[in-house]
Formats: structure tokens, sequence, C-alpha cells
């Protein structure tokens, strides 16, 4: 049995920052005029006249270009390559500092009532470019907001300010409450509560404890014209439609998550986990299913490809199945009972499962992220594609993306692994790397993203499970949704209809309106 110690050291440990990386770009189909600007276009100023509003309600107001620089980098791979290219995503923006609520609402009121550009951050830890101030303005930066509000034993429903660090959150209610959330995104150390929730981020042990969409009670919002709203709670509503999932995800499009109301559980004190090796990606995915189907639900089940097999757990001639769960010893025990019966059933090869997690432990936020296993140079590419869709269609989209990553010139190697399982389907986890020309690497990155998306868009999958959408996805929204986009820009014309909140980002336009452009002029 895997020790209660291990489990909680490889959850504490704190290895969740790989490095200080200078962010990215998706310059790769700009002009060479549209490429020194960043990726910013037409970037809107703010005046001299409101600065000075702002900075009677902020806590700080910053101007300068190196300011707008360091507040507004993140680990977008495209950002990334614009940056080292010399040629920073987003140069031109005012950072406003703010603490309390009250600010927030008035930023908002200003920033409305002169039609400026106004995109909320935090953490900056967002792969997709979700929080880059693509048309300048105002970046509304709320880590300040970090108060644990209220915590309510009975119904285990805790309240917390949206600009609170993952780990400080998840090591306050573990020490203070003996309660955890059950969310270990690789970005724990490094994002926020809001940043989760606006994302729509999951965590490494979604199986069992759901994504953060199952999460949030209800949550607190400001909307463009400085109102605040409340959405949510309620176990369970039938007052209408959903207004609460309206919100999560939205990427701050809509309003600014300001305090959030978030489902606990009890800390675990007992913890197993065991390995099984298959012999194909295709016969692990169907292990993966039948243990769903069958009604297991480990808080981890992860597949891993030949490559990531080889790289993460040095068994590069099989595909590693790591299950493991926590909570109550009987519930426990029944999960991974159900779980080894299926695999031996599916002709599954058991490993030496402590090994294989305590290795698991150790490299669990890094595998897939930093190109392991490839020498290093000046033109190399690593990024990840989190994608899901139906097990019917897993295997194929399996060997379609791969292919289609391996067949870009400069790809060093397309890999896998299964992260998030569900009843119906399941997270595909893709990696893509590649080694080019310096010069080459905005193209090629573009390229490999192409080719991958147009293989989920043939399959009808979704183009992404938990990373969101920002402004990499943003290319492909609109066959991915179709006429449900212009849904998504009609509520959001009526919520924001200057267009002011994060413009660019869900596929949705840049442009401002008119009022908003007259100023800018």
């Amino acid at each position: 049995m895997i020790s209660k110690e291990a489990i909680k050291r490889g959850y504490n440990r704190g290895n969740y920052l790989v490095g200080k990386h200078t962010p990215p770009d998706w310059a790769g189909n700009l002009t060479a005029e549209g490429q020194r600007a960043g990726m910013q276009r037409d970037p809107v100023t703010v005046s001299d006249a409101v600065l000075d509003q702002l900075r009677a309600q902020a806590d700080a107001v910053m101007t300068t270009r190196e300011e707008a620089i360091a507040w507004t980098r993140d680990w977008w791979a495209a950002s990334m390559i614009a940056e080292t290219g010399g040629c920073p995503a987003t140069p031109h923006a005012v950072i406003v500092r703010v603490s309390e609520i009250p600010q927030i609402q008035a930023v908002m009121r200003i920033a409305h009532d002169n039609s400026i550009p106004l995109t909320v951050s935090a953490g900056r830890s967002n792969v997709t470019g979700a929080a880059l101030p693509v048309r300048g303005g105002i970046v509304l930066d709320v880590c300040d907001l970090n108060r644990l509000i209220d915590f309510d034993p009975h119904s285990q429903i805790v309240e917390v300010e949206a600009g609170m660090f993952g780990d400080v959150f998840e090591q306050t209610i573990q020490q203070e409450y003996g309660m955890t959330m059950g969310h270990w995104p690789s970005s724990f150390g490094i994002s926020t509560v809001g940043g989760w929730v606006a994302c729509r981020g999951a965590g490494q042990l979604s199986t069992r404890y759901g994504k953060i969409e199952d999460m949030v009670y209800g949550m607190d919002v400001v909307l463009a014209d400085g109102r605040l709203i409340t959405v949510g709670g309620a176990p369970r509503s039938a007052t209408g439609p959903d207004l609460l999932q309206l919100f999560i995800g939205s990427e701050g499009t809509l309003g600014a998550i300001v305090r959030v109301r978030l489902k606990l559980h009890r800390l675990p004190d007992y913890g197993r986990a065991v390995a099984w090796g298959f012999a194909s990606f295709a016969e692990g995915l169907e292990a993966c299913r039948h243990i769903l189907q069958h009604g297991a639900s480990p808080a981890a089940l992860r597949l891993y490809d030949n490559l990531e097999s080889g790289v993460q757990f040095g068994l590069p001639e099989t595909n590693v199945l790591l299950i493991a769960d926590e909570g109550e010893p009987e519930m426990v025990d029944a999960t991974l009972a159900v779980s080894n019966r299926v695999c031996q059933t599916q002709r599954g090869e058991p490993l030496k499962s402590e090994a294989i997690f305590e290795r698991w432990l150790d490299t669990r936020y890094l595998t897939g992220k930093s190109a392991e296993g490839f020498a290093r140079s000046p033109g190399l590419v690593a990024d990840t594609l989190e994608m899901v869709g139906r097990w019917r269609d897993l295997a194929a989209i399996y060997d379609e993306v791969v292919a289609a990553i391996n067949a870009v010139p400069g790809t060093l190697a397309g890999s896998a692994h299964q992260s998030h399982a569900y009843v119906d389907g399941a997270c595909l986890y893709f990696s893509l790397r590649g080694d080019v020309e310096v010069s080459a690497r905005a193209a090629w990155y573009r390229a490999a993203w192409d080719a991958a998306n147009a293989v989920l868009l043939r399959h009808n999958a979704s183009l992404s499970h938990h990373h969101g959408v920002g402004l990499l996805r943003s290319p492909y929204m609109r066959e991915s949704l179709g006429e449900a986009l212009t849904v998504l820009a009609d509520i959001k014309r009526a919520l924001d209809p200057h267009g002011i909140l994060n413009p660019g980002k869900l596929g949705l336009s840049d442009n401002l309106s008119s009022h908003a452009q007259a100023n800018h002029d």
C-alpha cells in the first residue's frame, strides 16, 4: 500500500514552478510591422485625466513600458517566442493594483464610462494568452484581493477572494479546517482561485473530485458597469438557467470574479495506487473506459503512451496506466478492486506500483512541459494541447493528432497521455515539441496547432478540457461552436456593451464600440 506520508509529501512538496519563463506571442501569421507591435493591435492609451481617477481609487498605478511587459508576462509558448525574439507580447498597458472589491467596482466604472479596455489579471500562469491586453488600456491586477473570508463546517463550504494563490489556499484549509479541495492543477503554486474559475481549470485528481465547475457553490462578480452580482448559492436549483456556469470559464470577458464559495472535502488519510502496462494506447483507453463505466472513479486514472512512459517511468516498451485513490478505506479498496479486475480482463500486465507512483509524485508537474528527454537548442519549442471527446473517438484522435503533429516539418515528437476520465469520454493531453531555426519558431508553432486542431474539428471533439481558449484557440472557435459563438457574442454585448472586458478572447472580436474608438482616436 502507498503510505499516507508518501501521498501528502507528493501533494505538499511545492515543485509547482519549473522555472521562470519569459512569455509568448501568436505572431506566426502577422506582418513584420505587426510583429514589432507584439500581440497588440492599435492599443488604447489612458489619458492623464483618467490616470488621476485611477490613482484616486487604486493601491498602485504603473504606467511604464517595462512595467507593462513585466506585469502582463504569462506562460504561453507564443508569447515566450515573441519576447525571446525581442518583441514583447503586450508592452502597452496601465497596470492598476487593487485589494478591495469597492476598488474593483470603481475601476470598472471608470473604464466603462470612458470605454477603455480592461483585462483582469492575477497569477498569469495561463498558457493560452487569456490575460494578455491585446487592445492595451487597463490591466486590473487582483493578486492582493486574497483573503479567506469564511468557512461553513456543516456544509463544507469555504468563501475566499479570487486573488488567493492555490498553494496558500490549500495549505490554509488543510491546516485550519482539516479539509481539502482536491484541486491540484500543474500550475498549483502560481495560479489563483479566481483564475481556476475564469478558465474552467482541472486538477490532477479530477476523476475523484471533479473539475472546477463541479466545485464552485457560488460567487460574486463585478460587471462592466461596476454592479456587483451574486450567482449560484444552492446545492441544486430550478430558478431558471444556471448563471453561475455562464461566468465560469468566461475568461474575464463578462465580468470580474471577486469572491468564490467552494465545496470542500475531508482531508483523506488513506490511499493506494496500482499500475498496469498495456501493449497499445488504444488498449489502455479501453481499460480506462471500462473502469469508469463499471462505477469506479479513482482519484487519478492516467494512461501514458510509449514515449511518455519512457520519459516519465523508464518503460518505453509499454503504455503505463497509473490508478490511485484516496478517501475512506472501504471505498478506496473497492475502487482498486474494480480497476484491477478490469485491467486483468483487458489483458494488462501488472507493474511495480510503488516505484511508478513515487516517480509520478516526483515528476507529475513536469512531464510534457519541458521537452524532457530532448536536446536543448535555441530553436526548441514545447507546448501541450488538452482536448476532450467521446470514448468511441479517442483512439483514432490519438493516432491522428500524433501523426499530424509529427508531419509538421521541424517536429521532434508528438505524444500524449489520458489525464481526466468520465463515464462518457476522457481528456487526452498531447505534447508538441519542435526544433527549428529561431526565426521559424512562431511559424512551426502555429502550423503544429493548426494540424492538431484540424483533427479535433473533424471529430467534433471539444478543443479544450481545462486550459481554456484565450488567444491560442480563438482562430478555431467559429468552426468549433458554429452559430453558438454568435449567441455568446450576443450575451457579451448585453453585459459589456462597449466591448471593454478582455477583448479578443474566446474567439470573440477585439473591436471596441464606436464610442470607445472615438475616445481612442
